[in-house]
């Protein structure tokens, strides 16, 4: 599970609205959680936190990341452009030994933990000499200290993942929307050096910011208002879906999951229902006939593996 939306991405979550959605997470057999300082400026990790605290450490897989330092600015800067209804600190970007060191201090404050199993550096997509001399080299030491269990890095691209892997040791990577229905660019490089490496993917994003929930209306795409040609090939693949009694959702989300370098997917939720949803969408029942109809047309690479005809989940 993703806990962006819970940070209030785009729309407040009321606090009881939260814990109603964690809640039905942990219900329906959800055990790894991803937040981020980021998400809702400590919103997130402090709703995270105070459900985990109901629940046995040796039960479920916390996730967090690195690379932002949550301050209340000098001078006000009015609401977040992203996040709804959070605190008034926001994120200052900061890579340095130092400083990710500090981050992950205050990430244990606020998600009241003693540990945190998987740790990521944050979308450096600017900032990869910082990443590697300094927040890498922290990582490092916390994984070495037996403080964290696996280093990893989260980021919307693979180009420079695939550079992280060549330069380091690690043990997991974030990669969110880049190896879903409508964009497959991860297959060239990234996901096969994972494979060669050992490096297990946790693939997000996987609707690419909504266009694979909803190809019509105001569909975004890596955030922002989808071109009109992407528009055009997620219609024609939800076309197929249709022709075969199958959500275009539920193949989104087992297409990505298919990849043998992937070993979780991500979605997130902002309500019990978005939860079970997911669940059950998993779960969906896809014909082979379907992949071969999208490969046909050349909706999907050629290289892609292709999920088994049994559900997933």
């Amino acid at each position: 599970m993703g806990t962006a939306p819970l940070g209030g991405l785009y729309t407040p979550v009321p606090d009881d609205v939260a814990l109603q959605t964690l809640e039905a997470a942990w219900a329906s057999g959800v055990r790894f959680f991803d937040t981020a300082p980021q998400y809702g400026n400590g919103l997130s990790e402090r709703r995270l936190g105070a459900f985990l605290k109901t629940k046995a450490r040796e039960d479920y897989v916390l996730a967090t990341k690195v690379g932002r330092l949550l301050r209340v600015p000098s001078e006000p800067t009015g609401e977040d452009a992203y996040y709804k209804g959070t605190p008034p600190e926001r994120p200052v970007f900061d890579f340095s030994y130092d400083g990710v060191m500090r981050a992950f201090e205050e990430s244990l404050v606020r998600l009241d933990a003693d540990r945190i199993d998987i740790l990521h550096i944050h979308d450096p997509d600017d900032h990869y000499e910082a990443a590697l001399n300094g927040a890498y080299r922290a990582l490092d030491s916390l994984r070495t200290q037996g403080l964290i269990r696996a280093v990893g890095a989260g980021m919307n691209q693979s180009e420079m993942l695939a550079r992280f892997a060549r330069d380091g040791v690690f043990d997991c990577f974030l990669l969110a929307g880049r190896y879903t229905l409508l964009d497959q660019g991860a297959l060239a490089e990234f996901l096969p050096l994972c494979e060669e490496r050992g490096i297990s993917v946790i693939a997000a994003g996987v609707y690419n910011s909504g266009i694979l929930a909803d190809p019509r209306a105001n569909a975004k795409f890596n955030y922002v208002d989808a071109d009109p040609s992407l528009v055009e090939r997620a219609l024609r693949i939800e076309e197929v879906c249709q022709r075969h009694g199958v959500p275009l959702k539920a193949a989104a989300m087992q297409f990505a999951a298919a990849h043998p370098a992937v070993a979780a997917t991500l979605t997130g939720a902002r309500t019990p229902e978005e939860i079970r949803e997911n669940v059950a969408l998993y779960s969906v029942v896809i014909p082979p006939d379907l992949w071969g109809d999208l490969l046909a047309d050349g909706l999907i690479a050629a290289s892609a593996p292709i999920p088994a005809a049994a559900a997933l989940g």
